[in-house]
């Protein structure tokens, strides 16, 4: 992938970047917001559904809303939105919860399937609250066993007591995506299922699910999705395992006959069978908008553009800068999710110091400075003015004072 060499040729890119006019659809802050793969910014169009929400939905028609705005129906509707996203049929795919919840129903629900196997097999480094939701599962799971092996080992680590693969497709520190279509056949060709959190994949690559076979796969609402914080997450099951398949948070949304009220548990059919509680509303109504602004896009389009951005500022950092910055990416655009991330041991001060000019990015313990690539928003010029931004602060060590030191709650 070429890149570029001076501003000039930056603006020449927004010239004729196809997907420039999709910076309209947002409310943006002034500077540079290189943060979209963590809480992605506000789409004009949320705050009017939001309002009429509000105002219509919830204000005048109240309980009425479910049957006459399709309250009801807003979890698969979302999740069809997110199906042609990631590879999946709209009936595979359901809004619901939150991503760790998700993680927890469907890790649950996989191990069900497993007779005799009780290993579930993931990376140390994975999202710490992945790490933790399979911690407390195999706390709940008589026999269960939680292994962590690098990246490299993983395929050797599978054997015949391996019941489920649990990885992050793009990982959340480093951006390095796993090759989900190899490490699925590995571990399905040992007899293991295999679950993939798109928490940093969906909305910005190409994601093929049933193209790779993949059997489970979890993610978040509020990145790339644009779906405000704290978003419905979303979960997937592939159409082989729908009739056998139980959660294990049987709740009335989740069963075939909600209104009925029977005491007993009835499993709907379907993808349905995952939901649980009553559906969040007005997050779900944000997320459906936020949506629609990617419906006319490609995920290829959305794919190239993103690792576009991040090879601009990556390669100019690498080039220009002093070596003190220690990339923590994948070089290779190919191998590299929708953010870059450099390593420094001042690296939160220096992020800090980015953020009083208005370049947001953000840290991650203990040394990672980590700047995301939204391709919706984001312009070729902006990746090069970060980058420019960067090389000063970390030149002139401006960031080396007091009040870019002091650690926040949230970093």
């Amino acid at each position: 992938m070429s890149t570029i060499t001076t501003r000039a040729e930056a603006l020449a890119l927004d010239r004729t970047d196809q997907l420039g006019t999709l910076r309209e659809a947002f409310d943006l802050p002034t500077g540079i917001y290189l943060d979209g793969n963590s809480l992605g910014p506000l789409p004009r169009v949320t705050r009017e559904a939001l309002q009429h929400a509000v105002e219509i939905e919830w204000g005048n028609d109240l309980i009425r809303s479910w049957t006459k705005h399709g309250w009801i129906e807003l979890p698969q509707q979302i999740g069809a939105q997110i199906a042609r996203l990631i590879g999946a049929k709209p009936h595979e795919v359901v809004a619901a919860d939150s991503t760790s919840v998700n993680l927890f129903k469907l890790g649950a629900a996989a191990l069900r399937l497993q007779t005799g196997r009780r290993v579930i097999l993931s990376e140390p480094g994975n999202f710490p609250t992945d790490l933790y939701i399979l911690q407390g599962l195999t706390g709940f799971t008589p026999g269960a066993e939680l292994r962590t092996v690098e990246p490299a080992k993983l395929e050797a680590a599978m054997d015949d007591q391996l019941a489920l693969l649990v990885l992050t497709h793009t990982h959340y520190k480093s951006g390095q995506v796993h090759d989900m279509a190899r490490l699925t056949a590995a571990a399905q060709k040992r007899g293991a299922l295999v679950l993939w959190d798109l928490s940093h994949s969906a909305g910005v690559l190409d994601v093929d699910l049933n193209g790779c076979n993949a059997d489970f796969a979890i993610g978040c609402g509020y990145k790339y999705l644009n779906g405000g914080p704290g978003a419905p997450a979303f979960l997937f099951v592939a159409e082989r395992h729908q009739a056998k398949i139980a959660s294990p948070l049987s709740g009335w949304m989740g069963h075939a006959s909600p209104f009925d009220f029977t005491d007993d548990y009835a499993a709907a059919p379907g993808i349905d069978r995952f939901l649980c509680g009553t559906p969040q509303v007005l997050g779900m109504r944000a997320l459906h908008a936020g949506l629609s602004v990617l419906e006319q896009v490609k995920p290829r389009q959305l794919q190239d553009k993103a690792r576009r951005l991040g090879q601009i500022f990556l390669e100019r950092v690498l080039e220009a800068g002093d070596g003190s910055l220690r990339l923590l990416s994948p070089r290779d655009p190919a191998q590299r999710g929708g953010h870059v991330s450099f390593a420094h041991e001042d690296g939160y001060a220096i992020v800090q110091a980015l953020i009083a000019r208005d370049i947001v990015g953000d840290f991650r313990a203990p040394d990672a400075l980590r700047f995301g690539f939204a391709p919706t928003f984001l312009r070729y010029v902006d990746a090069w003015d970060a980058a420019e931004a960067l090389l000063e602060i970390v030149a002139t060590k401006s960031y080396d004072d007091a009040r870019f030191r002091t650690r926040a709650a949230v970093t």
